[in-house]
């Protein structure tokens, strides 16, 4: 395939770049220009294929170029998180980077890598370096072997350290290399997130355009739907809730979508209902993939449905005891501080339950997120479907709490969609799931969260 450069200069007059907090409109041909300088500053500041170089994965203009000149550089990218600085500086230590870019002021000012192995920093230029690649990792070593591009991202673990997930990015690009007709398509995940990068990768190797939000919220989505005719919306099951329950549709125009997309979490199947009725010209299409798999191709039953293929050319799946396995051409190399998932014919079990029907498969949820109650297993997204039913309810999150007799038992947290006691809360709870959830899966106890119950990745946080 060509280089980065190459392919955006086929699409020189194009717009490559739309919204931002900025409002910016970059074309195909200024992306181009400004890889061109950000190269010449990185090889500056000393930057070569065997460098690891962490920028800021927020949506920009500037971050997007960093993207596309390291992948040209056959260096490792390292798109950083929206977090604290010591947290930031533990994500960087655990990458290995010896390049960082300033999260605050993108390539106009770069900050001190954080080094482990070195209490100093050399300067140099804007770019600032700590350390040799003396204990460089086998993984990065594997990537320059096959003079191949890098990408490390993190998985949204909510304890201890995350893992770092080293992705062949010259491997990932293999998958856009059929020629497509692309339009204007949202970039709602962020380039530090798989969906994000799978948005990129999808809409520069086709000449599309990245519209950018100036916010991740329902008004500021559909105001840019709105505004830039956006063709393909994909986001989470969590934010299309969002969009829903925010009415934008009675003030913003958003007939121009003709494909939504969902995935990274299981979708209620009261959203999915919902979601088909406000938008019945658009395709609903479920996607499927992981930090560690890449984005598997999909194809969804019809549009309320959530029963889908999950595989094609490159990929071979397998359900073992009701959990699916994956074997993908475009999965990571490995972890950078974990052993590997990966079992001795390539397959990763993704911890995901299924239900088969031949050929199609029902994603249910998260192995871990299933509660136990006497033995009878409850899908927490089975009872927040139900819950979300209820005109007041405006959010659900369903998870276990401990319970000596029955082991676990089902705790519901909710946010209201307007004000309601907390004892007649339960009562209409009771009343409503009696006849749609069997005894052991309506929730026992209620809490009335303060605020959004949504992660910075826009899944339910439970």
């Amino acid at each position: 395939m060509n280089d980065w450069k190459s392919t955006l200069t086929e699409y020189r007059d194009r717009v490559c770049f739309a919204g931002g907090g900025n409002d910016e409109t970059v074309t195909y041909g200024e992306m181009v220009e400004m890889m061109r300088r950000l190269e010449a500053k990185l090889r500056d500041a000393g930057v070569t294929s065997r460098s690891v170089v962490a920028f800021p994965g927020r949506y920009s203009p500037e971050s997007v170029a960093m993207f596309v000149t390291l992948a040209d550089m056959k260096a490792v990218a390292v798109p950083m998180p929206d977090d604290a600085k010591p947290r930031i500086n533990r994500l960087m230590s655990i990458a290995h980077v010896t390049h960082a870019v300033d999260k605050n002021k993108n390539v106009a000012e770069v900050a001190e890598t954080f080094d482990p192995r070195s209490e100093t920093t050399e300067t140099l230029g804007e770019f600032r370096y700590g350390g040799d690649d003396s204990d460089r990792h086998p993984l990065y070593d594997q990537l320059s072997a096959e003079k191949h591009a890098g990408l490390v991202l993190f998985t949204s673990g909510t304890t201890g350290d995350p893992k770092a997930a080293v992705q062949d990015l010259d491997r990932l690009r293999l998958r856009y290399s059929q020629p497509r007709q692309v339009g204007n398509m949202m970039a709602f995940m962020h380039i530090d997130h798989i969906g994000g990068v799978n948005t990129s990768m999808y809409v520069l190797s086709h000449g599309g355009t990245l519209v950018v939000p100036r916010a991740r919220t329902p008004e500021a989505v559909a105001e840019a739907i709105e505004h830039y005719k956006i063709e393909v919306l994909p986001v989470s099951p969590t934010f299309l809730n969002l969009l829903l329950l925010s009415n934008v549709s009675e003030s913003f125009e958003l007939s121009s979508l003709r494909r939504i997309t969902y995935g990274s979490e299981a979708m209620p199947p009261s959203v999915l209902a919902r979601l088909r009725e406000a938008f019945p010209n658009a395709e609903l299409l479920q996607t499927y993939g992981t930090t560690e798999l890449g984005i598997l191709k999909s194809k969804s039953e019809n549009n309320g449905s959530l029963w889908m293929k999950v595989g094609g050319e490159g990929y071979e799946t397998k359900v073992v005891d009701g959990r699916l396995w994956v074997k993908a051409h475009t999965a990571m190399l490995g972890y950078l501080n974990a052993p590997s998932p990966f079992d001795a014919e390539g397959f990763m079990d993704t911890n995901d339950e299924v239900d088969v029907r031949g050929d199609w498969m029902k994603i249910l949820g998260r192995k871990s997120d299933f509660i136990n109650v006497g033995g009878t297993k409850v899908s927490p997204v089975e009872v927040e479907s139900v819950l979300l039913e209820m005109p007041v309810v405006s959010e659900a999150s369903v998870s276990g709490q401990a319970h000596p007799l029955m082991g676990q038992v089902v705790m519901a947290r909710l946010t209201l969609s307007g004000s309601m006691k907390l004892g007649e809360l339960k009562q209409r709870m009771r009343e409503h799931c009696k006849d749609r959830l069997p005894a052991e899966a309506i929730p026992v106890k209620i809490t009335i969260a303060d605020g959004s119950m949504v992660t910075d990745r826009f899944k339910r946080a439970r």
